[in-house]
């Protein structure tokens, strides 16, 4: 029996076509997306489904820079509600794009994930910005991340409500428009990474 997720969106024809992230966008297919945080091993985030860990990321925003996100109603560490914002949105990605929005998360993370970006490297008392490769599992926490943080600037304070931002951002950065705050920012650290070879 093949299952879908909530019932809902297939995984089984899902494609990955980035090699690199192959191994840690997880489709597998399940009714309930909740593992209750038990994938706390190395790389243990690779063995929680791709959608569950976008709710994941709703509930915790993270830094932006030097400041952390301002937690609104809609991220109160509930599962429920987050999860609820994730379907909301990929409804609007279906209902937009008449695709499977499963795929469409797929696209945009491969698009939205920086290859190179830029650490600092301590060399005889002196600072030098040094351009690394970056981890596929860390690939897949930033775009997932910047999808989140485009979206909350977008709804915070405004009209439209956090779900549309989201599907919006997710369409943007699928398509590989700059509109997308996840495709900007990755431009951002390659154009940096480039800079500091």
């Amino acid at each position: 029996m093949n299952f879908k997720i909530f019932n809902l969106y297939e995984t089984e024809g899902v494609e990955i076509k980035d090699l690199a992230l192959k191994n840690y966008i997880n489709l597998d297919p399940r009714i309930l997306l909740k593992s209750h945080g038990r994938n706390i091993k190395k790389f243990g985030a690779t063995k929680v489904n791709i959608v569950e860990r976008l709710a994941n990321r709703v509930q915790v925003p993270g830094h932006s820079g030097k400041k952390h996100k301002i937690i609104t109603n809609w991220a109160s560490g509930k599962y429920a509600k987050c999860m609820e914002i994730v379907l909301d949105a990929f409804k609007i990605i279906n209902e937009k794009t008449k695709q499977n929005p499963v795929q469409v998360l797929v696209k945009a993370i491969e698009n939205a994930s920086p290859r190179d970006e830029t650490t600092t490297i301590e060399y005889g008392g002196a600072r030098y910005p040094q351009a690394v490769d970056v981890s596929p599992l860390r690939r897949v926490n930033l775009a997932i991340r910047w999808f989140v943080q485009g979206s909350y600037q977008k709804a915070f304070g405004k009209k439209k409500k956090m779900a549309e931002c989201l599907a919006a951002e997710i369409i943007a950065a699928s398509q590989g428009s700059m509109d997308s705050y996840a495709y900007s920012k990755k431009n951002e650290a390659e154009k940096q990474a480039d800079a500091a070879r």
